[in-house]
């Protein structure tokens, strides 16, 4: 079998999946396990994307801070783990992440699978953030930095307020029981840029 003979499944299996990436202006996209080092490998490669596509400095660290916040959220609350839920270290836990750009502006988008209380809490704290102005944001953002960690969390709650504070628009959000899994939901989250 030729090479060009072999490819031709490939292009009509996937080729929409491609074309689709194209169209919506895909700069990186992951879906799979999270760990420490998946994110360190793949925030290295999301830094070196956006220097080489030329994306302002100013904008690039926002983009890079909400990236890494994005993916440290599914390795420390995903439902989908490959280790137990209470390892506190090298978690491995499924979701995925993607930064698009559409009209001179960024989007990051997340999703993973969260259990029905982390969903609850998430809630709260996403719909409290999304009636706050970029001032209120700022000033929780600074009383966070002083404050100590809540108890069950896995951060002083910093990480919604810093995509909060270095989104141009409200974060918007979703949260989508999994009709197979009770007690499960789908949490997606959007930060534009």
């Amino acid at each position: 079998m030729s090479a060009a003979s072999a490819a031709a499944p490939i292009v009509q299996e996937y080729g929409s999946f491609f074309e689709m990436a194209r169209k919506h202006r895909v700069i990186f996209y992951y879906v799979g396990y999270f760990s420490q080092n998946i994110i360190a490998a793949m925030a290295e490669a999301v830094r070196l994307q956006l220097e080489v596509s030329g994306v302002d400095a100013p904008t690039r660290r926002k983009l890079f801070s909400s990236f890494v916040e994005m993916s440290q959220n599914i390795v420390h609350y995903s439902a989908d783990a490959l280790t137990p839920g209470d390892q506190m270290e090298r978690e491995l836990r499924h979701g995925s992440v993607c930064i698009t750009e559409h009209e001179g502006r960024y989007l990051l988008l997340c999703a993973n699978p969260v259990e029905s209380g982390v969903a609850e809490g998430l809630r709260d704290k996403l719909q409290r953030l999304c009636s706050m102005t970029l001032e209120e944001i700022k000033k929780a953002y600074r009383e966070s930095l002083r404050a100590e960690t809540p108890e069950g969390s896995k951060g002083a709650g910093m990480g919604l307020l810093t995509m909060a504070r270095d989104a141009s628009e409200p974060l918007e959000f979703s949260l989508q029981p999994l009709l197979d899994q009770p007690g499960t939901a789908v949490f997606q989250l959007k930060a534009t840029v």
